[in-house]
């Protein structure tokens, strides 16, 4: 058996995988369609105009559904690991709240482009990066009790993540505070000699760092899923779907736990 497919760890392998792809095509794309600079664009610019605009939004919604599906297994995962801890099962609600909201904020990404609705897309950004650096110091929390031997390497991610952010706002802040023109949310190609040139670079390298800090945190997650395994026992009474009796029961178990971390 390979290893991604032991237990539920394609979760967050084909998050990882899917996600950087659809970095990677859209940027290519633009790239060679001459729609951006070579030289790190901010994130967003690789999907700002039509073709990979197209294929940017279709992308990023299917890795919302997939950072989804991932968070939803690792808040039934430690809620298996630690009945009848209220500390734990409050710190996991809590982690499994932000988590969705964090990849509601990437499907805000994936349908509000930066060059149409700013504004929308700088929210998706808030919720996506914000919220969800809130939910891996969230997770890191929970590891310090559950993982020791994964916690230093958590933490290591939360601090990359932390330092993307900061470098990211500051810099963000500096190039549209107006000191180097107007109009620069929708300029889509920069030259060295430009003033402001600098502090877009510092920006959009951020932004990079900060998206794969994102990825590699999820990384972490493949060996706790190797243990996690989903079986359904469903038990059907009649014989037709259309006269199936008021005694239909449908019993699924859904998480079983192989394993401990």
């Amino acid at each position: 058996m390979w290893w991604f497919q032991q237990g539920l760890c394609f979760l967050p392998s084909a998050l990882v995988v899917w996600s950087a792809a659809s970095f990677i095509f859209s940027y290519i794309t633009a790239v060679v369609l001459r729609h951006i600079d070579p030289l790190v664009p901010y994130i967003s610019d690789t999907g700002t105009i039509p073709p990979e605009r197209c294929l940017f939004g279709i992308m990023l919604n299917i890795s919302t559904f997939l950072g989804i599906a991932t968070v939803y297994v690792r808040y039934k995962q430690v809620y298996a690991l630690s009945p009848g801890e209220p500390k734990i099962a409050r710190l996991n609600k809590a982690g499994f709240t932000l988590g969705i909201i964090s990849c509601f904020g990437l499907c805000i990404i994936a349908n509000f482009q930066k060059y149409t609705l700013f504004y929308m897309h700088v929210v998706g950004a808030c919720l996506t990066f914000g919220i969800g650096a809130i939910y891996i110091l969230v997770q890191t929390i929970l590891s310090y009790t559950m993982q020791p031997k994964v916690f230093w390497i958590r933490v290591i991610v939360l601090l990359w993540c932390g330092s993307s952010i900061a470098s990211m706002f500051v810099s963000s802040v500096l190039l549209y505070s107006g000191l180097y023109g107007t109009d620069l949310v929708q300029k889509l190609h920069w030259n060295s000699q430009e003033k402001g040139y600098i502090v877009h670079i510092i920006s959009t390298i951020s932004e990079w760092s900060l998206a794969f800090s994102f990825l590699s945190f999820f990384l972490t997650y493949i060996r706790d899923f190797q243990k996690i395994f989903l079986r359904a026992d469903i038990n059907l009474s009649g014989h037709s779907i259309c006269k199936t009796p008021n005694s239909f029961v449908a019993d699924e178990h859904t998480l079983l736990i192989g394993g401990r971390l």
